[in-house]
């Protein structure tokens, strides 16, 4: 018989996180934040081997432990979902954790360390690219969470991770509210994206261009403009909805994408009031591109 997971939760059995996904996009980096939270982490698991590992945890009585499995694993994909399919029949839901980011900036970082791509070949580090995207698509719609690491460094990855793995969460669904500006590109992990645009642009305003939406003066502007408090209320209310359906289909991270034109007034005052009326959810707030400009 399955032991639900609450009654493993608290026999102790260890919490397991799969960290996956593109090359170059800092699979080691996620794995490094989490040995500093004293998980233990095993690199280039095949997947086959997440129930035995699972039961060397249990045995030891560690917490938590995470694997990294990409694609250099022989039968990656499939092995994947069998491995998976193997601890739910255990009553063990691993979080699988996708790490990706833009083609511009993975071949910038292979070029930076002069390493090819692992799956480029014969090939360009473009096409290796391509291939390592097209094998891991479906274990990307499949994960948890999904994070785009262009615009994120070393230590920003690691404060990220440690955001979503630093508490006790099991059974709370995690929110993380960014803003950011629609010229830069939407945020690719987004599972709902706002656009603010509609509202006048508190770049305009002389007085207030030099400020942010973190400053009273944007957040006073920005709520009183027509249309900001009715958004507010109708966003609320589709949150409502859609989170609790969320937490039935055992999503455990959402990202809620908050957009104006350059990420610096609207966006941000708009991200910080929802964040303030969801209540007590579990909530971090990031500004993507407050500054860039």
């Amino acid at each position: 018989m399955t032991e639900p997971a609450s009654a493993r939760a608290a026999h102790g059995v260890p919490d397991i996180v799969i960290i996956t996904g593109m090359s170059g996009a800092g699979r080691s980096t996620a794995a490094n934040a989490l040995e500093d939270l004293g998980w233990y982490v095993v690199d280039n698991l095949p997947p086959a081997l997440l129930p035995t590992m699972l039961d060397l945890a249990d045995r030891a009585s560690l917490p938590g432990v995470a694997a990294i499995i990409d694609a250099r694993s022989a039968g990656f994909s499939t092995d994947l979902k069998s491995a998976i399919a193997a601890l739910a029949a255990r009553g063990v839901s691993p979080q699988v954790v996708f790490l990706e980011a833009s083609e511009r900036t993975l071949v910038q970082r292979f070029e930076n360390v002069r390493r090819p791509h692992p799956m480029q070949d014969l090939g360009t580090i473009t096409e290796g690219i391509s291939a390592e995207r097209d094998l891991l698509r479906e274990v990307r719609g499949d994960s948890d969470i999904v994070l785009d690491t262009s615009s994120l460094n070393v230590h920003q990855l690691r404060s990220r991770m440690h955001a979503y793995f630093a508490g006790d969460s099991a059974g709370t669904l995690r929110l993380n509210i960014v803003s950011f500006g629609f010229k830069y590109g939407v945020p690719v992990d987004a599972d709902l994206v706002a656009d603010l645009r509609f509202l006048p642009n508190p770049h305009w305003v002389p007085s207030l261009q030099p400020l942010t939406g973190l400053d009273a003066g944007v957040r006073d502007y920005v709520l009183a403009q027509q249309g900001a408090e009715e958004f507010l209320d109708a966003y609320l209310k589709v949150l409502e909805v859609s989170l609790p359906g969320f937490e039935r289909e055992g999503k455990r991270y959402v990202t809620l994408a908050i957009g104006c034109t350059g990420g610096k007034h609207r966006s941000v005052a708009i991200a910080e009031q929802i964040a303030a009326r969801l209540g007590d959810r579990d909530i971090t707030v990031s500004h993507r591109d407050l500054g860039r400009e």
